[in-house]
């Protein structure tokens, strides 16, 4: 019996311990409101591409589930708001919903979090009501099936469910929501789920640009805003956003449910007066969001706290209503080519080449495809030395690189500048599928092709990256010797219960 208590007991802590050393985590919304989006199989290839390791769907679609069994991407699934009803009214339809969409898919599909209701304090139909007893009748239906400690269940809030969110420590929720509040925050701390919230700092800037600035809003922001009332400094609209939620929850007594962040991004394209809606925007936004987040930073009030961000979204969707930047907050157009170059791992912030797929032995360049038509490698060279921030000086006239005047050549040294300058990475070579790494030195004459080697501006603009790094990596390293530790213990106590017997 004892030996029996001590194998539970080593196997529990061991699962806890691992999910603990996870760290934060960035995931993508996959929204499907689209006519012309690829299949679910093209979209699972060019998401394991992309090494895109967490995918949040708006419902539980059996196709997608089945292009994603086996790839070991997390999935989040959702239960629509339209399905809230029959969902509260009855636990034979969780049940048999749960057995019919869920459990022959899985875990070949690897669901981690069920999603129960989408953002319903901004739903006309006023379904709030429904949601806490449709959270409670999906958690029971995962009991029978003892799958309620490997998927949690949760639903989805906009930032519109808090009454006052600055500063920070005066967050508190709109009183018109606490009928339904109490309850599904006691469901969430009873079942240790997170709270989930889609918070876009672009709606602040754009409706609001007189009172806040464009960089505050894009993590560039060299300037602080303090709270009045604890002193703290944010330097950013994200931290800020998270902690008005964190003071929200701590007025209410829930101090130990964590945020969740389920939608955040930035459009690459608006109407008239959305001129902030821009690739180079999107991509600043996301990636200095990817590298705040992977850095285990946490918030002003929350430091180094674990902080799991979904990036909102995978495709433009052409069939969403709204202003012209509803349809563009898109990673990837529909044919599968990206709107700007972005580094999901953020690997790219830490400036090591060797960290970033390029061989510590040997050097890689990016030149231009030679299938690249003319029109897309000039629309390329002028991201690459406009929004990219690459030095284009050397294919100007008279200058080492204008021979041979060509758009291939011209277009393969932009390339190799922007690959080397952000990490030396597959998707800082990307550039729509136009550019492709190579281990032979393309430079010529008095042309010379830069390496990451030689670059320190990555590295130096880093320093504060790897310091934060640091604490990450330690922490890394003791969680992996303790896992060893107890993986030890765990196979000493099974060899022992073997042999008692």
């Amino acid at each position: 019996m004892a030996s029996r208590f001590k194998l539970a007991f080593s196997v529990c802590f061991l699962l806890q311990l691992l999910d603990f050393c996870r760290g934060s985590i960035v995931g993508v919304c996959y929204g499907r409101n689209a006519d012309d989006l690829p299949t679910p199989d093209k979209v699972a290839e060019l998401v394991k591409l992309h090494n895109i390791k967490y995918l949040r769907l708006y419902d539980s679609n059996i196709q997608v589930l089945k292009a994603f069994a086996n790839t070991g991407v997390e999935l989040m699934i959702a239960v629509p708001n339209s399905d809230l009803l029959p969902f509260s009214q009855f636990q034979s339809n969780a049940d048999s919903w749960l057995k019919n969409s869920i459990l022959p898919y899985y875990p070949a599909a690897k669901i981690t979090y069920i999603t129960v209701g989408l953002e319903v304090t901004e739903n006309p139909d006023n379904v709030s009501a429904l949601v806490v007893p449709a959270m409670k009748n999906v958690l029971t239906a995962l009991k029978k099936v003892g799958l309620h400690r490997r998927i949690k269940v949760s639903s989805t809030h906009s930032l519109g469910i808090l009454s006052r969110s600055f500063p920070p420590s005066a967050g508190a929720f709109n009183s018109s929501h606490a009928y339904f509040l109490k309850p599904m925050l006691e469901f969430l701390a009873e079942n240790q789920s997170p709270f989930m919230i889609d918070l876009y700092p672009y709606y602040a800037y754009r409706d609001s640009p007189d009172n806040v600035s464009l960089d505050y809003a894009l993590f560039e922001s060299s300037s602080e805003v303090i709270d009045p009332n604890t002193g703290l400094l944010y330097t950013n609209m994200f931290d800020a956003q998270i902690d008005a939620l964190y003071f929200a929850l701590m007025a209410l007594n829930f101090r130990t449910i964590r945020v969740m962040v389920t939608e955040t991004g930035w459009p690459s394209k608006g109407s008239l007066n959305e001129k902030a809606a821009t690739p180079d925007n999107a991509q600043t936004y996301n990636m200095n969001l990817i590298r705040h987040v992977i850095n285990d930073s946490g918030t002003p009030a929350k430091p180094g706290e674990e902080l799991d961000v979904y990036i909102f979204s995978l495709f433009n969707e052409n069939r969403k209503p709204g202003l012209e930047s509803e349809r563009n907050w898109g990673l990837f157009y529909p044919d599968q080519t990206s709107v700007y170059n972005l580094d999901f791992t953020g690997k790219a912030a830490v400036g090591i080449s060797s960290l970033n797929g390029t061989s510590s032995n040997g050097t890689t360049w990016c030149i231009a495809s030679s299938k690249a038509s003319e029109s897309e490698l000039q629309n390329a060279v002028d991201w690459a030395c406009g929004p990219g921030n690459v030095d284009c000086s050397a294919i100007q006239p008279s200058q080492p690189c204008f021979e041979p005047d060509n758009l291939a050549s011209h277009a393969s040294f932009a390339f190799n500048s922007y690959y080397q300058q952000n990490g030396a990475t597959d998707v800082a070579c990307s550039f729509g599928g136009n550019g492709i790494k190579v281990d032979k030195d393309p430079s010529y004459d008095n042309c010379i092709y830069s390496t990451s080697r030689g670059i320190n501006k990555t590295a130096t603009s880093n320093t504060p990256a790897m310091a934060n790094n640091t604490s990450s990596s330690t922490r890394s390293e003791a969680c992996a010797w303790i896992a060893s530790y107890f993986l030890m213990t765990l196979m000493s106590i099974v060899m022992h219960h073997f042999d008692d017997r």
